[in-house]
């Protein structure tokens, strides 16, 4: 049984519109969580364009493991009592780099040592333009 739409489909403007309003309140619960227990260096990116598996990713920091594992279970479960269950929580052992997959959001809350060696902002930083003679 085939229950997904056909290709022709095209969603609706209320449903794409819904979609925006449910990403700009789940982006909201996430800063505010982060705020709550002092991240640091919060940053945001619209990679809805880029990216088929979130539309907007949350990077943040801690000052130690501790700070990282409280800043990580505020954020999911802030995010639970708004109605964004968190599909998957990974790196809570170490807490050196915890990620928490929101669906629509996916939150990245890691040491500063750590942020700086995989550099995420980089990768998801938009490209500059190429110009081509």
């Amino acid at each position: 049984m085939n229950i997904e739409p056909s290709p022709a489909h095209k969603p609706s403007l209320d449903a794409v519109s819904d979609k925006h309003s449910q990403i700009k309140t789940c982006l909201h619960v996430v800063q505010e969580a982060l705020l709550d227990v002092k991240a640091k260096d919060i940053i945001e990116f619209d990679v809805s364009n880029i990216s088929s598996v979130s539309d907007a990713i949350v990077i943040a920091s801690g000052t130690s493991t501790r700070h990282v594992k409280a800043l990580a279970d505020n954020v999911a479960e802030e995010a639970r009592k708004a109605g964004f269950r968190p599909i998957g929580i990974e790196g809570e052992r170490d807490a050196e780099w915890i990620l928490i997959d929101l669906g629509f959001v996916v939150v990245h809350v890691m040491l500063p040592t750590t942020r700086k060696f995989y550099d995420l902002e980089s990768l998801w930083r938009p490209a500059p333009a190429e110009q081509f003679s």
